[in-house]
């Protein structure tokens, strides 16, 4: 269920038999010839909605900006702070309690704005104590990547616009993807990446970390498949929320 997409009249009703908003989480960012700019904000918009169907939740708009100071400088990045993001993410979940939400679950499509979910989640925590926070990034998807990538990882952390970001577009939106354009690239990114700050433009021209020649739309869905039930999973392990019948 679409929240923005609900009347002011009707819509106390629909919370109170959900109690659950689901907010995708991107970035506007570079993705190679053959991704949009866009790619993060549309992965995570299509695994909220599958989450929603699960849990009969509600899908909050999509935030679309997130911290892309690595890629900043592609052409086409739009970076905002942690400081903003943190901020960003503790009004609307406050603003949820206040509506009578009992769960808030951010559903990131973006590796670098895991920071401020977690600090985020760790403010709510504080400030609306009977609020159930989660800040989902594909959990389980590096040991399911590993089990079907065809060529190593440039990363043992990142993934970007390669064999398996890709094969998430093809799964969950293929009308976005241009295979004819999808790049082998994958580059030597050096060891002290990990320990400085490091923008990319300084190990990639295309901001691709693999081979996205190989993603396919069987790879995306093995890869999805086991996150959504890993999150739903989560979920319903938290005994508050079954005791609430919110599952």
């Amino acid at each position: 269920m679409e929240f923005q997409y609900e009347n002011s009249f009707e819509v106390k009703g629909k919370i109170n038999q959900s109690k659950i908003a689901i907010l995708p989480i991107g970035a506007v960012e570079a993705h190679g010839p053959h991704l949009p700019l866009g790619t993060d904000n549309i992965l995570a918009e299509r695994l909220s909605r599958k989450i929603a169907e699960r849990v009969n939740g509600l899908v909050l708009p999509t935030l679309p900006y997130g911290q892309v100071w690595s890629l900043r400088n592609f052409p086409g990045s739009i970076n905002i702070s942690n400081h903003s993001l943190i901020a960003f993410l503790v009004d609307i979940g406050e603003s949820l309690y206040k509506q009578g939400f009992k769960t808030f679950a951010m559903v990131n499509g973006h590796l670098g704005n895991q920071t401020a979910l977690k600090e985020a989640a760790r403010e709510l925590y504080e400030s609306c104590p009977d609020l159930r926070v989660f800040y989902f990034f594909y959990p389980g998807m590096n040991k399911a990547a590993a089990e079907i990538r065809d060529k190593n990882a440039s990363h043992n952390t990142y993934f970007h616009a390669d064999e398996i970001e890709t094969s998430y577009m093809l799964y969950l939106a293929p009308e976005f993807v241009n295979m004819d354009k999808a790049p082998e690239d994958t580059p030597d990114i050096p060891m002290h990446a990990d320990a400085t700050p490091t923008p990319w433009e300084d190990f990639t021209e295309t901001a691709v970390l693999g081979d996205a020649s190989l993603a396919t739309e069987e790879k995306g869905k093995y890869i999805i498949d086991i996150a959504l039930e890993n999150i739903i999973s989560i979920m319903e392990s938290t005994g508050e929320m079954k005791q609430r019948g919110e599952f």
